[in-house]
């Protein structure tokens, strides 16, 4: 549960646009799609599929560091990575099985000829969209595990794109047609009280003097 008394006291100190601006900016979040990204090579791949995930509106990034083991460039990402939230997995099995037991179904991006077209992809159904690496795309285990796939049409003679330019493509198509339906895709009260108090936190400098303040204030 939310300390909401702890949630205003913090909020009382963030100015109103920028309380005005959380509450509208977590009114176009989802968790109904999640983005994964297994081993990318090229950091600042990574990094810009975080931030194409802040700017649509995706709430959660989930890593695979089976291999590289690097971490978000924060100058690439330009502060996308105080309001998306990352999951670092260690093994596509444990990405795979952590998703589908949070309900999400599993859709492989390719570019193979019988795949699914965006417009046609059901976007009924919560899904954990995976974008494999710049040179060898998804790994053999998770097209194994895919319960579905998905891919960008072409008129060219390229067969694929950068990782970071197919992410942003297939997220702005998937998430403008969401908010265009009757899908319940918005995030719960809870999970927006959780955002709030998280951002407002990452907002104010100095905060561990601030929550000192706060808690000393307690046991006076």
């Amino acid at each position: 549960m939310i300390d909401l008394h702890y949630l205003h006291f913090l909020e009382n100190i963030l100015t109103y646009n920028r309380k005005t601006k959380f509450l509208k900016v977590l009114e176009n979040r989802t968790k109904h799609f999640t983005v994964v990204v297994e081993d990318i090579f090229q950091l600042h791949n990574a990094s810009a599929v975080m931030r194409s995930c802040e700017v649509f509106g995706i709430q959660e990034l989930n890593v695979i560091e089976q291999r590289y083991g690097k971490s978000i460039d924060k100058e690439i990402a330009m502060g996308a990575q105080k309001w998306v939230d990352i999951n670092a997995f260690d093994s596509v099995s444990n990405c795979v099985e952590t998703l589908k037991g949070k309900g999400y179904q599993i859709i492989a991006t390719t570019p193979h000829d019988n795949d699914c077209l965006m417009d046609d992809f059901d976007i009924s159904k919560p899904s954990a969209l995976f974008f494999g690496t710049e040179r060898d795309g998804l790994s053999e285990e998770i097209l194994q595990k895919a319960d579905g796939f998905l891919k960008i049409p072409m008129a060219g003679f390229t067969e694929s794109l950068n990782i970071s330019v197919s992410a942003a493509i297939i997220i702005q198509n998937l998430m403008n047609r969401l908010r265009h339906s009757d899908i319940d895709w918005h995030l719960t009260e809870e999970e927006i009280l959780i955002k709030r108090l998280a951002w407002a936190r990452n907002s104010i400098k100095d905060i561990k003097r601030i929550e000192e303040r706060y808690y000393r204030s307690f046991s006076v």
